[in-house]
């Protein structure tokens, strides 16, 4: 995380990243993995088999995530190109249920991942419609 906030890439160090948290992925909370999926796409190193553990994780502990880390799971994947339908299929139904504990960027985030990753979500979509026309008032410019 670290290093991917400081826009250092170290592919070395995320290749050996990658190998080692794959094989830990179960101690993993769902912080950790979204902060983990967040920091490979936003140093853009190719992991798939990294994401692709972190997808069936999250797959069985989606209520676990916050809202935060529901759209920084699903901004990850879409950044980096990584399909994975069930994960976002499970994301959707959680954040649909939940979007009222989602901050305008966290909404603003997980509809432009969603079009990003060409994945159709009609009720969240339409839950985000709602909680957003409700809240467009506290939106800046970046969020609409």
């Amino acid at each position: 995380w670290a290093f991917a906030t400081a826009a250092v890439a170290a592919p070395e160090l995320f290749e050996a990243i990658a190998g080692e948290a794959s094989r830990r992925i179960r101690g993993f909370n769902s912080q950790d993995m979204a902060n983990t999926a967040w920091a490979f796409a936003t140093v853009a190193v190719a992991a798939p088999l990294l994401f692709e553990a972190i997808a069936g994780e999250a797959l069985k502990r989606v209520r676990e995530f916050n809202s935060q880390g529901l759209t920084n799971t699903v901004w990850a994947f879409a950044t980096a190109a990584v399909a994975a339908p069930e994960l976002f299929e499970a994301i959707a139904g959680e954040a649909s249920r939940r979007i009222r504990e989602f901050n305008s960027q966290e909404i603003a985030n997980t509809v432009w991942a969603f079009a990003t990753a060409a994945v159709a979500a009609p009720e969240l979509f339409e839950a985000i419609a709602g909680e957003a026309s409700r809240r467009i008032r506290g939106f800046n410019s970046q969020d609409m």
